[in-house]
């Protein structure tokens, strides 16, 4: 199989939170979203990061095969978004499984179908970054349009594709009651959903912001507290939603 070449921000190694067990996750470099509490903006470049190619990344990563094997682990990749590189997203998923690596896809899920939908079939897991079930809400935290991220939702739930729903709440922007709903509506249609993940907006990347010379607008958003989290998933667990 011919390599690959693209670009990556960062590569971690021993990640815990982007997928079952331990993971090795791969940064890529560039995303068409400009989400309102990004805390990768350094990543929104195609132009940054290096350059690697698909093979260099697997060879890395099978370093790290024994903790992974062991844990139930993989592969990540996620951005950045990935689906803005998936020429190069595809070509690491398939060398992965050559080398019998578990290979979950962190997204948006903003790219043309086209493009998209072979990266989306061959990963085993996608975790989807719902930024917000409303199409109005969607544009104002994002600055793009919803429908391809609709139209990818729609073809995952055709293949039953295991998937991890993942929703930033953010108050005064993501946690409005009709919102929440929106949400609770869209994650009840996904037979094949295995997890929602109810995340805390956090400021962990506001220096970065300064540094890219980007205007910040959540300076004086506070991060929602730990009651009010632990009573939303409380509510979305009653709804039979899996957590």
């Amino acid at each position: 199989m011919a390599d690959t070449k693209g670009r990556i921000h960062s590569i971690e190694t021993g990640g815990m939170v982007d997928g079952p067990g331990l993971r090795f996750v791969v940064f890529l470099q560039g995303c068409p979203l400009r989400c309102q509490y990004c805390h990768n903006p350094d990543t929104w470049k195609k132009s940054g990061g290096r350059e690697m190619t698909s093979a260099e990344i697997v060879t890395e990563a099978g370093k790290y095969r024994t903790w992974m094997e062991t844990s139930g682990g993989g592969i990540t990749l996620t951005g950045g978004e990935p689906l803005f590189q998936p020429e190069f997203t595809l070509d690491i998923i398939r060398k992965a499984h050559e080398k019998g690596l578990h290979v979950a896809l962190d997204t948006s899920g903003f790219a043309p179908a086209a493009k998209a939908q072979a990266c989306l079939e061959e990963a085993d897991l996608i975790l989807l970054d719902i930024k917000a079930a409303s199409p109005l809400l969607h544009k104002r935290v994002t600055g793009v349009e919803s429908h391809p991220i609709r139209d990818n939702l729609e073809f995952l739930k055709r293949i039953g594709k295991p998937l991890w729903i993942r929703h930033v709440v953010v108050p005064g922007l993501t946690d409005e009651e009709k919102d929440l709903d929106a949400l609770l509506e869209l994650v009840k249609s996904i037979p094949s959903l295995e997890k929602l993940e109810l995340l805390p907006f956090h400021k962990m990347g506001e220096d970065k912001w300064k540094e890219e010379g980007i205007p910040y607008s959540l300076t004086d958003t506070p991060v929602p507290a730990k009651e009010v989290m632990s009573d939303l998933r409380e509510r979305f667990s009653r709804e039979g939603i899996p957590l």
